[in-house]
């Protein structure tokens, strides 16, 4: 297949990337600068030059291959309404492009919010509607084609994909310690965070654009949940710094940006898609990670 790829350069797109050549698909993908165009022609891959706001090469990516798997995110935290705004954007061009062609589209999502108390399961829709949501409502937007001849599949993403030299938001609370000269959790520490290995879940969106029915939503968690003091204590045997806890009112001046995000419990549940794909994760876990030194490079 011949699989149009955005955020080809990215931390889980570039895994995603190699193991749809490694499975024999044909992979174009979309790159914004010349280094990473450079990166992708070097693994065998074809290039289009290109970024989430030129809705031009979307749609023309999306009509010159046979399946898309969608990854890129502009993560702009100080300015989100612009994210969610080219989020959406982004869905909706290749989206109108797949329409009646019931070609896969693969997007990225994510299980925050999904729900509270409990670990969130595949048969939890999204609470997030509309423009002004998060990602800009884009998974119900995407889902929202499939009875327009799409086959639409949402990968929704543990909070944190790890691997060796990951620079997602376990890399930021590594960096905090680094800074504070203290490894911290929020409260008790209790709140739970799922978790994957980057293997697996690029794994895991390589067999979602192969054999998941169209309106799946797919759960790329290998952990359900991996307590936010478990992990601090490993950033502090990393660091050699001692472990604290942080008050709930001081989690915002101690974190910056992901107090909120850290102090929040993010557990869920995969079963459903184990069972769907027969997907098994056979990465390292988070701990194993952060003490095998993937964080501290």
């Amino acid at each position: 297949m011949r699989v149009f790829v955005t955020g080809a350069s990215g931390w889980i797109g570039s895994a995603t990337v190699d193991e749809l050549l490694s499975a024999g698909h044909d992979v174009l993908g979309l790159a914004r600068s010349e280094a990473s165009a450079a990166r992708l022609a070097a693994k065998g891959a074809s290039v289009l030059h290109g970024d989430l706001d030129d809705l031009d090469a979307l749609r023309k990516g999306a009509v010159d291959s046979e399946g898309v798997i969608h990854l890129a995110n502009k993560h702009d935290w100080s300015n989100p309404a612009n994210s969610n705004a080219a989020e959406r954007a982004a869905v909706e061009t290749i989206a109108d492009a797949l329409v009646d062609t019931g070609r896969p589209l693969v997007l990225a999502s994510g299980i925050a919010g999904l729900v509270q108390g409990r670990p969130s399961t595949e048969e939890d829709p999204s609470p997030f509607h509309g423009p002004d949501a998060p990602r800009g409502g884009s998974e119900n937007l995407a889902l929202s084609y499939a009875d327009r001849g799409v086959r639409v599949i949402s990968a929704r993403f543990a909070p944190t994909v790890h691997g060796d030299r990951d620079h997602g938001f376990i890399a930021y609370i590594v960096g905090v310690a680094r800074e504070k000269g203290v490894s911290a959790y929020i409260g008790d520490g209790e709140h739970r965070w799922a978790a994957v290995h980057r293997s697996d879940a690029a794994r895991l969106v390589r067999l979602g654009l192969e054999r998941a029915p169209s309106s799946s939503r797919l759960h790329a968690v290998a952990e359900q949940g991996v307590s936010t003091k478990a992990i601090a204590e490993a950033i502090g045997r990393g660091l050699r710094l001692p472990v604290t806890s942080v008050a709930p009112g001081d989690a915002q001046a101690h974190f910056g940006f992901l107090g909120t995000f850290f102090g929040t419990d993010l557990a869920a549940s995969s079963e459903g898609t184990r069972e769907l794909l027969g997907w098994e994760p056979t990465g390292p876990t988070l701990i194993e990670d952060i003490d095998g030194g993937a964080y501290f490079h």
